[in-house]
């Protein structure tokens, strides 16, 4: 189990990326959802032990995290949001390098690992390929086997979907769902549907500071009957945003099809909606952004 208390971390600029955050996170899929500049990184990268809190604990098992960074590293896999690797490198020979990094130096072990690793993420057939050939899925599945080396007990994975096509995301989450039946897996991302699919338990994180946790199922039910639907012209956009508490706006066939937060019936042609993550992390953001 990772626990994350009172972590805060302020820039040289005066940034304040993150706010008191605090956290439980148990064995399985954690999804920590937020907007570009919430401080989903920031908080993935201070967790790897890549940079230094301003203050606050980090606890994972019997491990200090800040205080025995070196620790924690050893039963960590992380996959950043910009995984750099050697372009015209093999993806076998690269990955035979990684696991020299990460202490693996016998080489019978080493080919091992290597093999079953490759195989684990379906690039055994390509593993001759230089990595500058790959897909942006195949790149991402690449980064997931160089995470995996050393049997992690803590995997993290920052925005790993992005750019992605529906059939290499498709691929890549059944991959993390079966990852994360054994060890802490947190799935930092901005894609609502990549975490209503794979995660029992989650958090929202805007400016810095957790503002909504739970699990999926549990956060929809509670906004059960607050969700109103209605399709308008584009032209009355701003006089609804005016008058309403407006979630999400999508265009449909020319028109605008708005979702708004209401505790009882608008009227106004507006029609209830089931509602779902979506409106859940919407509605989040825009209730925080208006308490502001």
């Amino acid at each position: 189990m990772l626990i994350i208390e009172n972590l805060t971390h302020v820039y040289g600029n005066g940034v304040r990326a993150l706010d008191e955050v605090s956290l439980t996170i148990p064995r399985g899929m954690y999804g920590l959802l937020g907007p570009n500049g919430a401080g989903k990184s920031t908080l993935m990268r201070t967790i790897a032990t890549l940079q230094a809190p301003t203050s606050g604990h980090i606890r994972f098992g019997d491990i200090d995290v800040l205080k025995t960074p070196e620790l924690l590293r050893r039963t960590l896999g992380y996959l950043p949001q910009d995984f750099g690797v050697y372009p015209r490198v093999s993806a076998y020979d690269m990955l035979d390098h990684m696991a020299v990094l990460k202490g693996i130096s016998g080489a019978k072990e080493r080919k091992e690992t290597v093999e079953s690793l490759l195989n684990q993420v379906n690039l055994w057939g390509v593993r001759k390929k230089a990595l500058a050939g790959f897909s942006g899925g195949m790149r991402q599945r690449f980064g997931i086997a160089q995470a995996l080396i050393g049997d992690p007990r803590l995997i993290i994975v920052d925005e790993p979907t992005a750019g992605l096509d529906p059939e290499e995301r498709n691929r890549f989450l059944n991959l993390l769902a079966e990852i994360g039946e054994n060890v802490v897996v947190i799935l930092s991302t901005h894609i609502v549907e990549d975490v209503s699919d794979l995660c029992p338990a989650m958090a929202i994180i805007c400016d810095g500071r957790i503002v909504k946790q739970g699990a999926p199922n549990d956060l929809v039910t509670q906004l059960a009957g607050r969700v109103w639907r209605k399709t308008i012209d584009k032209t009355e956009l701003e006089a609804a945003k005016a008058t309403y508490q407006v979630i999400s706006t999508r265009l449909l066939g020319g028109r605008t099809v708005i979702h708004i937060l209401a505790d009882s019936d608008p009227g106004a042609g507006f029609t209830a909606v089931e509602g779902g993550l979506e409106d859940v992390y919407f509605s989040t953001l825009s209730t925080t952004r208006r308490a502001a």
